[in-house]
């Protein structure tokens, strides 16, 4: 239908616009429900873990060692709390475990 890469640009741009311009056309108060508010806090934490959790899953050959490098992750996460002790927890995970598998 488009076979100009620009005008797919521009289509992009302005929906991606579209849609974060939203918030601020109609939310002019604060945002007072409780509920809304603890849904809007845990948004960025959730998107987080739908990007990263696949990965960990795929980082290995074998299903199971990526079970095993997506435990390490939940476990380190849960102990220590850091995102740079995680992520080089589980790269050391994911390296013993293609050894093993």
């Amino acid at each position: 239908m488009f076979d100009n890469m620009y005008v797919k640009l521009i289509i992009m741009a302005c929906s991606i616009y579209a849609i974060r311009l939203m918030p601020f056309l109609f939310l002019k108060k604060p945002i007072k429900n409780r509920w809304f508010k603890s849904f809007l806090y845990y948004v960025p934490f959730v998107t987080l873990a739908v990007m990263t959790f696949p990965d960990m899953v795929n980082a290995c050959v074998n299903p199971i060692a990526g079970f095993i490098v997506l435990g390490v992750g939940l476990v380190s996460a849960w102990v220590i709390g850091d995102l740079f002790t995680v992520a080089v927890g589980c790269c050391i995970a994911a390296f013993i475990t293609g050894f093993i598998w």
